[in-house]
């Protein structure tokens, strides 16, 4: 286990720091990454609801809520770390704007019912056991599902690592790619709308 800190980076909660004991497979976003996923995002954060799939540190989900998403679900099964989520929460007085959800992603992706014509915002950033070559297969068509049941203009968002297969992916045109450093953002918008959410540059937080 390894004691890291890791900073909000814009909105009401910017500046606020969470201390979090992180293990050989998680992988905490990236400040830098952050920045990048919420700055191409954009005006796409406010006023919508933002999942966190594999939530570990919470940070995320709780930036988004921080940057004006009408509420934020986290998911994650790991009941210690869905605690200390839940404790963060708690601290930064967020509650009436974030929730925890203790379960696992994959089965909760299958009762998933969101609400009609009510676009989302989906991130994704799995263990790293769940990229590797033996589960790639289930993971994608997890991602699919979740893809196949948001409503149109909803956003999909996946965390990965050079080596990630990208050709593995359905339809792996209609990602678009960002990469920072050893990471990837890849992007996907639903329905028509991709021009108008996801700008070819990232703007200045």
């Amino acid at each position: 286990m390894e004691k890291t800190e890791l900073r909000i980076v814009s909105g009401s909660l910017r500046g606020r720091k969470i201390t979090v004991f992180v293990h050989e497979e998680m992988r905490p976003t990236p400040q830098m990454v952050r920045e990048a996923l919420f700055s191409i995002l954009g005006n796409a954060v406010p006023g919508r609801i933002f999942y966190d799939i594999f939530a570990g540190t919470g940070i995320v989900g709780i930036e988004a809520v921080s940057r004006g998403a009408s509420s934020a679900r986290l998911v994650e099964r790991d009941s210690k770390q869905a605690s200390e989520i839940q404790k963060q929460i708690v601290r930064f007085e967020i509650e009436d704007k974030a929730q925890v959800l203790r379960a696992d992603a994959y089965r909760w992706a299958e009762r998933w019912i969101p609400t009609a014509n009510v676009p989302v915002n989906i991130f994704l950033s799995p263990p790293f056991p769940d990229l590797d070559a033996a589960k790639a297969k289930e993971f994608l068509d997890f991602t699919m599902t979740l893809f196949a049941k948001a409503p149109e203009e909803s956003v999909l968002i996946l965390q990965a690592e050079d080596g990630f297969p990208l050709d593995d992916l359905p339809e792996p045109h209609l990602w678009d790619t960002r990469k920072y450093g050893r990471n990837l953002l890849l992007f996907r918008v639903k329905g028509d709308g991709a021009e108008t959410v996801l700008p070819d540059t990232e703007a200045a937080d």
